[in-house]
């Protein structure tokens, strides 16, 4: 099958999104827009300025880059706002479900509290659902670079929202704060009834994926790239069927793989591990979800067989209904009878 003929397929079929941050999803344009109607002053003097600071070569830049998008980010209508964009442009790309991270921390200490972040991001998940059928959870994420009493504060905070929020994750810089450092806040919010997921072997060790699945307990694991570094990890990952929600442009923009060519997610497959494709922080990472695919159909090679397998895998691997997987299975069976 020629490389145009998948990309049609990638684009058609149903897709879902299962790793993304809403905070890295802040297109430039929007980013000067709110800073100017919430009157605040960006390190950058233009719109073309700012899209030069999106080259960045490495973690830390897109870090800083990455909270000074999040000072804009004021009122309940900014939160809508950028939720509303981001849904908008995945609904054109055949996205039928997204669970997506929040960072309810990276706001709280700017002074904006919990009730205006959630309540602008979840009326947009709401409007999507109702305007095009997008089906959806959303994901509270820990900033791990903070400590773990910050993050039972800020699930306190959380507690009169829990029927908004599906799941907990773990985010933020990988390396020197590894999943064990907050297995008691997981165990808590497991108590609660909540999912959890955890990043997990990014730019981390295997080790760090062996704590999230035996001590933080998750649900599915977040990158999991460097897991294929221990055959025994390996063996049970497959053993407990956990989803991998990988990231191919995220991984070149920051350098976890040289190359996509190189990319792990065919041998991934070839390993019988269930393997998604998610577009982590778009804006910042040079792509959506129909990016992330056509760069792994041009330069890892792809076929349609493992096409099929990574929406597959992403349906199967999301917390929506039995009934929503079923319907979904079924229009993509459909697509590549």
């Amino acid at each position: 099958m020629s490389v145009t003929t998948l990309m049609t397929l990638a684009e058609k079929m149903p897709k879902t999104e299962l790793h993304l941050h809403i905070e890295g999803t802040f297109e430039p344009e929007q980013m000067f827009e709110l800073a100017t109607r919430n009157k605040v002053t960006l390190k950058y003097a233009s719109v073309d300025e700012l899209k030069a600071a999106y080259q960045f070569t490495n973690l830390q830049d897109f870090l800083d880059l990455y909270y000074q998008g999040m000072s804009v980010l004021l009122k309940e209508a900014d939160f809508y706002d950028l939720t509303m964009a981001y849904l908008r442009k995945v609904h054109s790309e055949n996205v039928v479900h997204v669970e997506i991270f929040f960072d309810p921390q990276g706001h709280l200490s700017r002074g904006v509290s919990f009730e205006t972040q959630i309540t602008g991001i979840y009326r947009a998940l709401q409007d999507a659902e109702q305007q095009w059928g997008m089906s959806f959870k959303l994901i509270m994420s820990f900033l791990r670079h903070l400590s773990e009493e910050s993050a039972f504060d800020t699930l306190e905070l959380a507690k009169p929202f829990l029927h908004w929020i599906d799941g907990v994750g773990l985010d933020s810089s990988e390396l020197g704060h590894p999943p064990e450092k907050f297995q008691q806040v997981f165990k808590a919010c497991q108590d609660l009834g909540l999912k959890v997921t955890a990043h997990a072997g990014e730019e981390g060790p295997p080790e760090y994926v062996w704590q999230a699945i035996d001590l933080i307990k998750v649900d599915r694991i977040d990158h999991g790239n460097r897991a294929l570094e221990d055959m025994n990890l390996v063996a049970s990952v497959k053993e407990k069927q956990l989803t991998l929600t990988v990231c191919p442009l995220s991984n070149l923009k920051l350098c976890v793989v040289e190359d996509l060519s190189d990319h792990p997610i065919k041998h991934m497959l070839a390993l019988g591990l269930k393997a998604t494709v998610n577009s982590d922080d778009p804006a910042y990472f040079g792509g959506y979800m129909n990016d992330n695919y056509r760069a792994l159909i041009k330069d890892s090679g792809i076929d349609k067989a493992e096409l099929y397998q990574l929406a597959h895998n992403g349906i199967e691997g999301s917390w929506m209904s039995n009934e929503q997987k079923t319907a979904h299975l079924a229009t993509l069976a459909t697509l590549f009878a």
